[in-house]
């Protein structure tokens, strides 16, 4: 998988929950639903576009469950890329799992389970169609990431 080769470091927070914290309840299933504010910076000089992969590999799923897939997100005029709570960013929009191409945040049947949002800052624009799924998004990226960074939180349902 691409996220296991060395990439430059690429950083993503959000101002909503601490890295290995707890996602809050508005960005859930329970709650609202929307994408927490994500900041994405260190963008390497020659990125063109931003990818995100949001997954939980703790589903029964094969792979994980893929909860948001977005790419050619322009970056080649920022170090740093800010996407807004809820708001949805510039690119296209991968098929997810639950088979829509928007975010759906964490919903565990059971348990606590973790949501890795993965960033990468690609040297390129994909030429990837809308609905593309996570496996096409890994294979269009393969040879192209510049810099690589994830920001991990859990969720546990009441």
């Amino acid at each position: 998988m691409t996220e296991n080769i060395n990439y430059p470091a690429l950083t993503i927070m959000s101002s909503a929950f601490r890295a290995g914290g707890t996602i809050p309840v508005q960005f859930t299933c329970d709650g609202a639903d929307k994408h927490p504010p994500l900041e994405i910076s260190d963008i390497p000089a020659g990125a063109i576009t931003l990818a995100l992969i949001v997954n939980d590999p703790d589903a029964a799923a094969a792979g994980g469950w893929v909860h948001w897939l977005k790419w050619n997100i322009p970056a080649h005029t920022e170090t740093t890329v800010v996407i807004r709570e809820g708001e949805e960013p510039m690119g296209v929009s991968g098929e997810s799992s639950d088979g829509t191409r928007m975010y759906h945040g964490p919903c565990p049947p059971f348990g606590t389970h973790r949501y890795f949002f993965k960033a990468y800052a690609l040297d390129s624009e994909l030429a990837l169609p809308a609905g593309a799924g996570k496996d096409e998004l890994i294979t269009a990226m393969s040879g192209h990431i510049r810099a690589y960074g994830e920001l991990m939180g859990t969720y546990t349902r009441k």
